[in-house]
C-alpha cells in the first residue's frame, strides 16, 4: 500500500464522516423547524379557535413589547410599539364599537420557522345594526410561544367606514 493510497483512503473516510455529521445535523435542524412551525400553527390556530367561541383571543399570545404594524392607508394604519399601545388605540376601541363581537373563520394557515401566516375573514354587528366583515392577512414573528412583532393586511375602505360610522360605546 502507498502513502498516497494511505492518504486518499483517509480522506475518502473523512469526507463520509462528515457528510454524514452534516446529514445528521441538518436532519436535526429539519426536526427542530418542523417542531417549532407545529407548535406555532398549533398556537395560533387554539388562539383563533378560542376567539371564536368567545373564549379567548389571539391577542393574548402577543408579547408585551410585541410591536404591531397595520399596513395600508387606513385611519389605524401604524406601527404600535407594544402590546398595550395596540390594544388601546385599536382593539378596545375596535370592540367598543361592536355589538356583536367578531368571528374569524381561517381560509389558511402557513408556519415557516418562527413564520406564521393567518389568512381569515372576520365579521360581527357593529353597534349601529349593520354588518362589518372583512377579510384579514396577518404576519407573526414568534419566539418562544409568544408573538413579538404583528403585521396586519385588511380592506382598510371597509375599516375606515366603520371606524367612522361607529361611535365606541361610552366606557363602564
Amino acid at each position: 500500500m502507498t502513502i498516497r493510497s494511505l492518504f486518499t483512503g483517509s480522506m475518502l473516510a473523512g469526507l463520509i464522516v462528515g457528510a454524514s455529521l452534516l446529514t445528521n445535523t441538518e436532519a436535526a435542524m429539519a426536526d427542530s423547524k418542523d417542531e417549532t412551525e407545529a407548535r406555532n400553527k398549533a398556537l395560533v390556530t387554539a388562539s383563533f379557535e378560542a376567539w371564536a367561541n368567545g373564549t379567548g383571543s389571539p391577542y393574548n399570545l402577543l408579547a408585551d413589547d410585541a410591536t404591531w404594524t397595520i399596513v395600508g392607508k387606513s385611519l389605524a394604519s401604524k406601527t404600535y410599539a407594544s402590546r398595550e399601545a395596540f390594544m388601546s388605540e385599536v382593539i378596545r376601541p375596535f370592540n367598543a364599537r361592536m355589538k356583536v363581537g367578531l368571528k374569524p373563520t381561517i381560509r389558511r394557515i402557513y408556519a415557516d420557522g418562527d413564520s406564521v401566516v393567518i389568512f381569515f375573514d372576520a365579521s360581527g354587528t357593529a353597534r349601529d345594526d349593520k354588518p362589518y366583515a372583512n377579510t384579514y392577512a396577518w404576519f407573526f414573528d414568534m419566539r418562544d410561544g409568544k408573538v413579538v412583532k404583528g403585521t396586519a393586511f385588511f380592506d382598510s375602505i371597509v375599516f375606515d367606514d366603520f371606524w367612522t360610522r361607529v361611535s365606541p360605546a361610552p366606557a363602564k
